[in-house]
């Protein structure tokens, strides 16, 4: 018998009837423990599968050389019973130590120390994200949680062990985090939903890095100049930015410190159909929930982006930013409405908007807000389905959401730093321009009228927290359009704008969004190299 002082240890069957037996199921404290007779001795683990839960009683040990083998019959999952090992690389078995005692055998039921479990758990998961293995994932989560771990641990090493991965920094991932913590906030003390906000952002990211390489950014820390730094960005001098990023955080000024920088470098060009800004946005929200840990990943990851987006304003299509910029007026005028960009291209939705720059930012800001949400209502689906159309007019649902929530983003930084409004509103008069052009005038927009807008957005992220959504850049876009239109109708716009703001999102998430078109690609493809040649 195992010395009285350790108390851990429980006897669990005679020898004799184990060996009869073959094996057997311990039942003790809530756990059950499955104990095997093999050549190489006796053996116990968890009697469930840690899979899927079913009984490794039921399954089969292998012969001679692999008689510790256990093999899970329903998934044909193996394990290695001397360490609990996954021969298939998934999740790991626990085992217990035996010890053979006056003709019994001992089971030492111990659990390990809680932080070497959780740091147990933290490396499974990693091995889950690497895989992208969603299911598992889920798994580990809830036991780190069950092991009194902390979510927020999880989703900040889920930063560091992407940041390096993203060859062009941030993807929708990063920002969808910082939206999905904002609903795992709203639901504070229901576990499930708040495991299952926390589940979609790592699940995302992994997504995002799968069979990825490390791209390692620059060494080296300068003193951070917010000038130096936009200066910076402006030439793509990642290994600058960079520097002065870490100079930064050194002398901890924080994000915080640095927001105005950022907000001035994603507002130099119409960047990246938007998303630059929408970036910036979120990266506060996101350092504020994971802490200082998860800062420096997550910044040098946003200058990475910002550093390699497209400058839109640089094509011809665009090319009027600049000159409306330099024209922006700064005397009063009278503010349009909404339905003065009706129909209006870039250039005349730009001209519109620099004409009345010394109008009042608010009442000019919903009236951007308001076309471009309108133009979301009024998209024509049709660009969904059609064969022949040229490849600058392959849009989306995704074209038209984008207006929504880069206005969101607009409002958000353009209030903390007004002067940078002149750039923020043109911006937004280029997506009102462009996707003018696809909005359809004989929508049935009573069809998609919402009148009561709390219920409808109630029962939307309702819908958001189980969305059977595949992909997740899908989920994402309905989950920060929702969270986007709730912060709009908190700022009070209009009531044509919130009518029409509820109205667009309505019909987004209730009309198939195609994310594939195939036989578009090869006709546009066959037609593209003919030209070429």
């Amino acid at each position: 018998m195992p010395d009285s002082s350790e108390t851990s240890w429980t006897r669990a069957i005679a020898v004799e009837e184990l060996t009869a037996k073959g094996r057997a199921v311990l039942r003790r404290d809530g756990k059950q423990i499955a104990l095997f007779a093999t050549a190489d001795g006796v053996f116990a683990c968890n009697n469930r599968c840690p899979h899927e839960g079913y009984p490794l009683r039921e399954g089969s040990l292998g012969q001679d050389a692999e008689s510790c083998v256990l093999t899970c019959n329903w998934h044909n999952w193996k394990f290695d019973l001397r360490d609990g090992a996954n021969l298939y690389g998934g999740d790991r078995l626990r085992v217990y130590p035996v010890r053979i005692a006056d003709d019994a055998v001992w089971l030492d039921l111990a659990d390990p120390p809680p932080e070497t479990r959780r740091a147990e758990i933290m490396a499974h998961l990693r091995d889950a994200f690497d895989d992208e293995d969603y299911d598992r994932m889920a798994r580990e989560l809830a036991r780190l949680r069950l092991a009194g771990g902390d979510l927020m641990d999880a989703l900040a090493a889920a930063v560091a062990w992407s940041h390096d991965r993203l060859e062009f920094g941030w993807t929708h991932a990063y920002a969808g985090a910082a939206e999905w913590l904002t609903l795992h906030e709203e639901h504070d003390g229901d576990a499930e939903i708040q495991l299952a906000c926390v589940l979609e952002a790592v699940a995302h990211i992994a997504r995002d890095v799968l069979r990825e390489d490390v791209y390692p950014y620059p060494a080296g820390a300068a003193a951070y100049d917010e000038d130096g730094f936009v200066a910076a960005i402006e030439a793509e001098d990642e290994a600058t930015a960079l520097g002065m990023i870490r100079g930064a955080l050194t002398a901890e000024l924080g994000f915080a410190g640095m927001e105005r920088g950022f907000t001035r470098a994603a507002l130099l060009h119409y960047a990246d159909f938007g998303h630059s800004l929408i970036y910036v946005a979120k990266a506060g929200r996101l350092i504020d929930r994971l802490g200082a840990r998860a800062a420096q990943p997550l910044l040098l990851a946003l200058a990475r982006s910002l550093c390699k987006a497209s400058r839109e304003d640089l094509i011809p299509e665009f090319r009027g930013y600049g000159k409306a910029l330099a024209d922006w007026r700064a005397d009063a005028g009278a503010t349009p409405d909404a339905a003065a960009y009706r129909g209006l291209n870039i250039d005349r939705a730009l001209a519109l908007t620099a004409s009345q720059g010394g109008a009042d930012r608010v009442a000019l800001y919903d009236a951007l807000l308001g076309a471009n949400v309108e133009n979301m209502l009024r998209f024509d689906i049709g660009y969904q389905t059609r064969l022949d159309v040229a490849m600058k007019d392959n849009v989306g649902w995704l074209d038209f959401t984008h207006g929504l929530t880069f206005a969101n983003a607009v409002r958000r930084q353009c209030t903390r730093f007004p002067a940078l409004w002149p750039q923020g509103l043109l911006q937004m008069a280029c997506f009102a321009g462009r996707n003018a052009r696809y909005a359809a005038a004989d929508v049935d927009v009573e069809r998609w009228r919402v009148d009561d807008p709390h219920a409808f957005l109630d029962a939307t992220v309702a819908m958001l927290l189980d969305h059977g959504q595949p992909e997740p850049i899908v989920a994402v876009h309905l989950l920060k359009t929702t969270l986007a239109v709730r912060e709009e109708l908190a700022a009070k716009p209009s009531a044509a704008t919130e009518a029409a703001m509820l109205a667009a999102l309505n019909r987004f998430l209730h009309t198939p969004l195609r994310r594939k078109h195939v036989r578009r690609t090869v006709r546009q493809a066959t037609d593209f190299v003919t030209l070429d040649g």
